[in-house]
């Protein structure tokens, strides 16, 4: 109730506003020039402003009465009287009163229609979005399931060997597993504003130490450059995040990149930012692609393209998102010798932590 009393309020407060603006506009300009014909203009333009800034319907007619009432009061003669019964006042006051609401009754129309794509958008994006985790979580879990009917149907046939492949591979799957749904997770609650970002100084050096470690434990015959200053340098992040984003791109171009033969990760400092940029030598990203790269879009198939090269998952959407509720900036481009490249900046430590 509390609320929808404030947003009463504030719609109100708005309107108002938004009228008075108008009538100190028409009193300025009478100081100009003594036209009359501007006056009704300007008032339906308030009408039209202040239904696109009001919720529904109410607040627009509201505007388009007062305006009515404010013309024929102080703008139309006899002047500061309410006067109707002149034939040429009351046809004005009508064609006006006709005009601003309509006005008002469209744009309060185009606002929820506009309101219900969004939310078909959204409820479409979520089905998308459940085939699509639904899909990756069934591989890892259908492997798990069959290791470890092997190890009990099995059991005294097997041998250690074999009993420790199907463990490790039952291990693996498992990590995947963790990855996806912190994936999920990390998304949904950023996006929705739910998750607090705890940021703690943490060095870089150990930051790319873990990120690697992760990365690895997947894809262990995959070489990664890496080139970080020789320096001890910090910086305010919640580290399991940033640790997601730079895992999520790397993974992105063990993927996507086609032909790759070369990873790296490098980090420098620039204007007391940390600039993280992730290369690699694969096909690249579509130019057409580049701008819409880390919006969360859904195929009809319900994979999530990420780059539009053949991709799956929801990693580069994460990646944005994480960076974005840091107060950080992410960006993509295509290098000049082949290959992509990601690029985060993240503001540095204060003077404070580097002590």
């Amino acid at each position: 109730m509390k609320s929808n009393k404030k947003e009463i309020i504030k719609n109100t407060l708005i309107s108002i506003f938004i009228l008075s603006v108008a009538s100190v506009t028409v009193i300025l300009l009478q100081k100009i020039s003594n036209s009359q014909s501007t006056v009704p203009m300007i008032y339906v333009l308030a009408v039209f402003i202040a239904a696109l800034t009001t919720k529904g319907y109410l607040y627009g007619f509201f505007a388009s009465l007062m305006s009515v009432l404010i013309v024929n009061f102080a703008f139309t003669f006899p002047y500061f009287e309410f006067n109707f019964s002149i034939y040429e006042n009351l046809v004005s006051a009508f064609i006006m009163l006709i005009v601003a609401a309509s006005t008002s009754t469209l744009t309060a129309k185009i606002k929820e229609q506009e309101k219900l794509r969004a939310e078909t958008n959204t409820e479409k994006m979520r089905a998308n979005l459940l085939r699509a985790i639904s899909h990756d979580l069934r591989t890892p879990l259908t492997t798990i399931y069959g290791s470890c009917s092997a190890i009990i149907e099995n059991y005294d046939s097997l041998s250690k060997e074999n009993k420790v492949r199907l463990l490790s591979e039952m291990r693996e799957d498992s990590e995947n597993l963790i990855r996806i749904v912190e994936n999920l997770l990390s998304v949904t609650r950023v996006r929705e504003g739910s998750v607090k970002i705890q940021k703690t100084p943490t060095m870089i050096e150990e930051l790319i130490d873990s990120v690697l470690i992760k990365f690895h434990k997947t894809y262990k015959d995959q070489e990664v450059t890496v080139n970080i200053p020789d320096d001890f340098i910090f910086i305010p992040v919640d580290a399991l995040l940033i640790e997601q984003v730079l895992i999520n791109i790397l993974e992105n171009a063990m993927h996507h990149a086609t032909g790759m033969t070369e990873l790296n990760i490098s980090v420098h400092t620039k204007n007391n930012n940390a600039v993280f940029e992730i290369t690699d030598n694969g096909c690249g990203i579509p130019k057409n692609k580049l701008s819409n790269i880390f919006k969360q879009q859904f195929e009809s198939s319900g994979t999530f393209s990420d780059s539009n090269r053949k991709g799956m998952g929801i990693g580069l959407s994460v990646c944005s998102a994480i960076i974005n509720a840091h107060g950080g900036t992410i960006e993509a481009e295509n290098r000049k010798n082949g290959g992509a490249l990601f690029r985060i900046t993240l503001k540095m430590e204060e003077s404070d932590y580097e002590q």
